[in-house]
């Protein structure tokens, strides 16, 4: 599936990073305790045989139909990619790229001059739905 990205300027009429459609996310979704058991790097046995947690599978896929961009990322490491995208494909996951070495360890901060929206999982994959909450942001 091919998404257009739309062309954006800066103040200075200058090209900066272009962006999906409004109506296109992009999921960055962790594996090892969101989409399957937490699996560490230290047993990778474990990581061709682990089962997908039902609710995931089901949810990513209808993402990933509805044309979303679906990307895995991982704590797993370059190592570890071949075992995963196996997992992947044996399981049916649909996805457009997996990335690989995420810093372990949690307490994200992740900064970045677009948009970020983060969901913790908590134990059941569904919808995404809209809640208020308190966020940290940089001072102005």
């Amino acid at each position: 599936m091919s998404h257009s990205l739309k062309t954006v300027k800066n103040e200075k009429g200058e090209n900066v990073s272009p962006i999906l459609p409004p109506d296109i996310k992009n999921y960055l979704i962790d594996i090892d305790g969101t989409i399957c058991d937490d699996v560490p790097n230290e047993e990778p046995e474990r990581m061709g045989t682990c089962d997908p947690y039902p609710d995931a599978l089901e949810i990513c896929n209808k993402w990933y139909d509805e044309g979303h961009i679906i990307t895995f990322f991982t704590s797993r490491t370059e190592d570890h990619r071949e075992i995963t995208e196996y997992w992947l494909g044996k399981h049916g996951f649909k996805y457009h790229g997996l990335l690989v070495g995420k810093p372990r360890g949690g307490n994200y901060h992740w900064i970045d001059n677009h948009m970020v929206k983060a969901t913790r999982f908590k134990g059941k994959f569904t919808d995404l739905i809209r809640v208020n909450a308190e966020i940290e942001v940089f001072e102005s």
